[in-house]
């Protein structure tokens, strides 16, 4: 079985479901209160375990009882945890989530011990990062750290696939060592300056990504799936038509998924396939790290 190293971030989710979102300064009642594990790191790393991943988890959590709670339910989950930092300064990560009666949703992050996750705590990490085949990070914690581990892991021959999500500039200099990149439309409109409102204008934002370093582009597309680009392959990948309820943690899944698929070596676009798959699922359920699917659930179907 395939390694796969997860660095990232863990938040608390706290959700209310509501009719719709609200404008500002609108209050409003009768919404419904969820609270859940969640954060970009936590959800890849919880879907990548329940997908059949050998997984190690790295994040920095407080000494709180947020962040003792989600260390517990990455152990539940599988998860080798030897390498989870607790900050005695900062809290755990929070996420204030809203999402309404179409699935869409809204999100304030106070990051916390996520964004004190810091190139400085990796130096105890090398061993996890040789062990590594594949590593899966976003952009919920500092991208100083981000580059410092793709740095070693170009020096390793590492696989390096990054959600660059919440979207930001990213520099040719951490694009050009990585393996995969998988924005949704609006970052890949941030990382290449070109906004997509149709074909061409995805396939030159893809092009200008690809010219910026990376070896692969993966544009997801929410409910038309995902757009694969490289030096071998220019395809739409649709996804699986279901009712959605909750958008919230699909990116996640989607990442997960697509990390266990390359780790198994399936060819891209049967990759993508996998990870749209289980996308899909992870949308007809509530909450983040609860709604990712189990291996058998995809294979099933």
């Amino acid at each position: 079985m395939k390694e796969i190293l997860i660095i990232g971030s863990s938040n608390t989710d706290m959700v209310i479901k509501a009719d719709h979102l609200p404008r500002p300064g609108e209050t409003i009642l009768g919404g419904t209160f969820f609270m859940n594990p969640g954060g970009k790191g936590a959800n890849q790393a919880v879907s990548a375990a329940r997908l059949g991943g050998q997984v190690t988890f790295i994040c920095k959590i407080g000494n709180d009882i947020f962040g003792q709670q989600s260390k517990q339910l990455f152990e539940k989950e599988g998860i080798d945890t030897s390498y989870i930092l607790s900050d005695s300064t900062n809290p755990s990560g929070v996420a204030l989530i809203t999402v309404d009666s179409k699935a869409e949703n809204c999100i304030v992050v106070a990051s916390g011990a996520n964004a004190n996750l810091l190139p400085a705590d990796l130096s105890a990490a090398h061993k996890a990062i040789e062990k590594a085949d594949i590593i899966l990070m976003q952009l919920e914690i500092p991208v100083e750290t981000i580059k410092y581990v793709t740095r070693i892991a170009r020096e390793l021959n590492k696989k390096v696939i990054l959600n660059p999500a919440p979207a930001q500039l990213l520099d040719s200099e951490l694009l050009q060592s990585i393996y995969m990149i998988t924005p949704n439309e609006t970052e890949a409109e941030m990382i290449s300056g070109i906004k997509i409102t149709d074909n061409d204008s995805l396939i030159a934002s893809a092009q200008a990504i690809l010219d910026k370093g990376a070896q692969s582009v993966i544009i997801t597309l929410g409910a038309k799936g995902a757009f694969l680009f490289n030096k071998d392959f220019q395809l739409t990948i649709p996804t699986y038509k279901v009712d959605a309820v909750d958008t919230t943690a699909a990116g996640d899944v989607f990442n997960a998924a697509l990390a266990i698929a390359v780790s198994e070596e399936l060819d891209l676009p049967e990759a993508v396939r996998f990870a749209n798959k289980a996308a899909a699922i992870s949308v007809t359920r509530i909450g983040a790290q609860a709604s990712a699917p189990y291996r058998h659930e995809l294979d099933e179907k």
